[in-house]
């Protein structure tokens, strides 16, 4: 159809870990655990599902576009003003306002191949030429795509944690990257994961940088536990941020995101618990998949992936495991066919999938 760019058709869409609701329908059971999507198993922060709850008879008013309260909450939180703060549906949504406001027909995008599909999908969709370059031992060769840099280069996007792999650029590896960059470049930090990572001794916090061409972007999915609200916020120079809020879609999160991630903030509580499941849930998943033998990425995130000797084995795991009711995510979308991602769950479904996996490796 011509009213499709070429470079849209040959567009693969985003790939989400299956749904509950998907497994019910093709194994015709009701009973599942999914370790699949990185989410939090303790469900929604409380105070941000009590907020949702008081927002139910505001439904029909449009939400603050400006998005006041929860921007200025974040800005005394990390000492920044709220004119350095954005807020979007997700740190994809912010993404997104990212690449609309800023590229210019022949910029240059440069990343790392496998990592993130959800900036892949974006980059690919903008139509401009993307350098994906190799990760070196499951980790963000930042030499190398350092040597990618020209002067069509406009935007380099680091994940940090990485998204599938959870390993980290640590603060000496960043800091010697961006002696390479120029103002002129945008780096987008996403640390999703920061919270799980920030106690790592190495680990670069962004907001201790400032760079006028550095953007951070967080979110409330994971260890606030609000994936299905999508909100996210981002950190910049005033003046990107400004600008970065001419071209925002309208009204941009939701009336309920807006309620809730305001309200999350402040719920310390929840956030240090879920912060020790994971710890806890990270430190026996590991020792179990030790003691089996099977081959993991060092994470400081909130999951492990696991390597596999072929692309047919890792599927053959991953089918036998969905069939004892434990939904996981094979790598296939991100280019890592051979390894399974495992998210930590609560401890009973921890035990459940470690069990199930011992189960069904017995059974090869």
């Amino acid at each position: 159809m011509a009213l499709v760019p070429s470079y849209i058709k040959q567009l693969a869409s985003y790939k989400p870990g299956k749904p509950i609701t998907e497994a019910q329908r093709e194994l015709g059971r009701a009973d599942f655990v999914k370790l699949a999507s990185n989410e939090n198993p303790l469900g929604p922060s409380p105070k941000g599902l009590a907020a949702v709850e008081k927002s139910f008879n505001r439904f029909h008013r449009y939400p603050d576009a400006t998005g006041y309260e929860l921007r200025n909450k974040l800005a005394k939180q990390y000492n920044v003003k709220m004119e350095n703060v954005i807020l979007g549906a997700g740190s994809e949504g912010i993404m997104s306002t990212i690449m609309r406001t800023f590229l210019l027909s022949d910029d240059e995008l440069i990343s790392a191949d496998n990592s993130f599909i959800g900036f892949r999908v974006l980059a690919n969709a903008s139509g401009r030429r993307a350098h994906w370059v190799p990760m070196k031992n499951h980790r963000y060769d930042l030499q190398a795509m350092a040597d990618k840099i020209t002067d069509y280069t406009k935007i380099i996007y680091i994940a940090n944690p990485d998204n599938p792999m959870g390993t980290y650029v640590t603060r000496e590896e960043f800091d010697e990257f961006f002696s390479h960059v120029s103002e002129r470049i945008l780096i987008i930090l996403d640390e999703a994961y920061y919270e799980f990572a920030k106690d790592s001794p190495d680990y670069p916090d962004s907001m201790s940088y400032r760079y006028d061409n550095v953007i951070t972007l967080r979110t409330f999915s994971k260890a606030y536990g609000l994936a299905g609200i999508r909100i996210g916020y981002g950190f910049a120079h005033d003046i990107l941020i400004n600008n970065l809020m001419k071209v925002k879609v309208p009204f941009e999160p939701s009336l309920v995101a807006q309620a809730a991630g305001t309200a999350a903030v402040d719920d310390i509580e929840f956030l240090e618990k879920t912060i020790h499941t994971n710890q806890k849930g990270m430190s026996y998943l590991k020792d179990e998949l030790d003691n089996l033998g099977i081959e993991q990425v060092p994470s400081a995130a909130n999951f492990i992936t696991t390597i596999w000797e072929s692309d047919e084995q890792a599927a053959k795991i991953h089918q036998n495991i969905l069939a004892k009711g434990v939904i996981l995510r094979q790598l296939t979308a991100f280019g890592w066919p051979n390894c399974i991602r495992i998210s930590v769950g609560l401890e009973e479904e921890n035990i459940q999938c470690i069990e199930s996996l011992r189960s069904v490796l017995s059974a090869i």
